[in-house]
């Protein structure tokens, strides 16, 4: 599964580099309380990438092994998602509750526009040869 692992590292730098920006924005901009908003939620959804990275390596590994595997988290990746929606509830002088949600959706973003960009450089790669 070295694929997963290549996968994840280069979201995981993506998503880091995002949260550089947000945080900059919410040091130097006077729109705090939705970057701290974006902030939350894709740290949130850096968990939830890093949930679903793990158990798609046990996934892969039990399907090897002929093992049944029960799940693969749905279940705790809504649940940090709403932990995400009460607390921008609680705090909305803190936390701007659109930019927690579009926040939470950052992996998602993240992973489909790896997909393209390292499709991309497959085929060029393929072009070359």
């Amino acid at each position: 599964m070295p694929e997963i692992n290549e996968m994840f590292s280069r979201q995981r730098k993506y998503i880091f580099y995002l949260m550089a920006v947000y945080i900059l924005g919410w040091g130097f901009t006077s729109y705090q309380s939705i970057f701290l908003g974006l902030a939350f939620g894709t740290s949130l959804s850096l968990y939830n990438l890093w949930l679903m990275a793990r158990k798609v390596r046990k996934f892969g590994d039990a399907i090897s092994e002929g093992k049944k595997v029960v799940s693969l988290g749905s279940f705790s990746r809504l649940a940090s998602a709403a932990f995400a929606v009460l607390i921008a509830l609680r705090y909305p002088e803190h936390f701007h509750l659109i930019s927690v949600v579009v926040g939470l959706m950052t992996s998602y973003f993240v992973i489909m526009i790896d997909f393209f960009l390292h499709s991309y450089h497959l085929r060029k790669k393929r072009e070359k040869r």
